[in-house]
This record gives structure tokens, sequence and C-alpha cells, in this order.
């Protein structure tokens, strides 16, 4: 599958960004800007089923993540200088370092979950993301998320209509599938986090993770602490 991949800046060094569930590459809207800014390259990956990437309902965490490593290498290749991902982006990084797909310089996890969903009902999990998809409307995400900017409601209100909430739920109605961030990598964290507990993010840096924390910060942690985000990747943005 040929993922939709936008491409931002003309540096030489290269930045793959990986959205949420129900995100898009747009995200990363303030994020991009930044990082052009720093000489990097940027690419805005749209996952599968999101954005203006294809959709398919017979989608798995292994296939989605080759489809974001062959997307990526059509442009930069399989070694960029960063790649973050952010919770459902930063598994499908996760299953894609661990599978040889790709091998990043360094590999950023936000928030993420590193065991997928699995043995789920397909019509009951496709209900839930209807539902979700329904209710990420700006005004919506005004009265849920006081932390977003105006522009912010913009961009994830438009990600969730592109939303296909079909291809979304396939990886979860097959076998739960963990992947372990690799030795080297970051991981930032909202603190607390509703996806990764203490003695999970303890056990990854027992095995070489480098764990910041960023206190009091949503799910979307960029979202609501921009400059805290910002300040916990001097490798990335210094």
């Amino acid at each position: 599958m040929k993922l939709h991949v936008e491409v931002h800046g003309q540096g030489n060094r290269t930045v793959v960004l990986l959205h949420g569930m129900i995100g898009s590459r747009e995200s990363w809207w303030r994020v991009v800007p930044l990082l052009v800014a720093r000489g990097y390259r940027v690419l805005a990956v749209d996952l599968p089923g999101h954005g203006q990437s294809p959709r398919d309902g017979t989608m798995t965490v292994n296939r989605a993540a080759r489809s974001i490593a062959e997307s990526v290498a059509d442009e930069c290749g399989s070694t960029p200088d960063v790649v973050m991902g952010h919770s459902y982006g930063g598994l499908l990084l996760a299953a894609a370092v661990d599978a040889g797909l790709l091998a990043p310089a360094l590999s950023v996890y936000i928030d993420a979950p590193f065991t997928s969903r699995g043995g789920w009902d397909r019509a009951e999990l496709i209900a839930e993301y209807e539902q979700d998809k329904r209710a990420r409307t700006y005004d919506g995400l005004r009265t849920t998320r006081p932390f977003y900017s105006d522009q912010d409601c913009v961009v994830e209100a438009r990600a969730a209509e592109l939303f296909d909430p079909a291809t979304a739920a396939s990886p979860a109605t097959g076998p739960e599938v963990t992947f372990e961030p690799e030795p080297g990598s970051i991981f930032v964290r909202a603190q607390p986090s509703a996806y990764v507990d203490d003695e999970t993010a303890a056990r990854h840096e027992r095995s070489g993770v480098i764990i910041r924390d960023i206190p009091g910060a949503a799910h979307s942690v960029w979202y609501s602490h921009f400059d805290q985000f910002v300040a916990a990747l001097p490798e990335v943005f210094r």
C-alpha cells in the first residue's frame, strides 16, 4: 500500500512523523515548521485508513508497518535520521523497527502503547470508532479538549472526517501483538499516562530506552504542552 506522504523542507537530515489513531499528517502542523527551521526535511505520513492514504478492511499491524516503511523508503530510504511516532503511530514504528523494515538513527515514541488491541469483535470495534469519529467535530473538540487551539480543532476535526473505522479496526480483530522499543530510543510519556504505566516505563528504561516524562500533559503531548515537548527532545530540536 502506497501511503500519502507530505514532504516539507530541503534539509539533508530527515524526520518522519507518524500520527496517532483518528489523526492525520496535519496533526503535526505546529511541529513541522520548527523541524524545517532546524534544517530537516520532514515527511509527514497519513497512516492506512487516515487522511489521504488508502483504505483496507483487511489491514494488519505488520502490513501497516510495511506500508509505512516502503512509503518512507520511496522518499528517503530505510534509515531516516529520526522517526517520531505518537500512540498508534508509535506502535507501528516499533513493529517496523522490530521487523527490520526501518532503521532510523533515532526512534522517538510519544505516549505509545507497545501492545496492539487483539481479539476484538469487528462490528463492535467499528461501532466504537464510528462513535469516536462522530464526536470529533470542531465544537466537540472545543468542549472535550480545552487545551486545543482553534487550529488544533480544525485539523483534528478534518482528520476525523477522513478517518476510516474499518481499516483502523481490522488489526485489532486478529491476535494481540507486542513489540519492544529498542535500546537508545526515546520514550516521551504523558505523566500520568493512560497508556503506559510506571512499571512498564521502568521496564523499558532498564532495557536501555530513554524515558522523558512530561507531568500534566495530555495524551497528545505536544498539543497540551508544546514547549515542554520540544524541551524534552534536545536531540531533535536543538
